[in-house]
């Protein structure tokens, strides 16, 4: 569990996001469109993850 990574690729854009999700999206370290970051899989990124669910695609690695 604790070598797990998380893949996540921004898919959709975030100017009409809520200023709110578009900070979690920064902060995930994602700021172009269909760039991709390996994040560890703990909570707090899954957590990050639920609410920008709907900008982002997420795969397991």
């Amino acid at each position: 569990m604790a070598d797990k990574k998380l893949k996540i690729t921004l898919i959709k854009s975030t100017i009409g996001a809520v200023p709110k999700n578009r900070k979690t999206v920064e902060a995930l370290g994602l700021n172009k469109l269909h760039k991709t970051v390996e994040m560890p899989d703990n909570d707090a990124v899954r957590g990050m993850i639920q609410k920008v669910r709907h900008l982002v695609k997420v795969e397991e690695v």
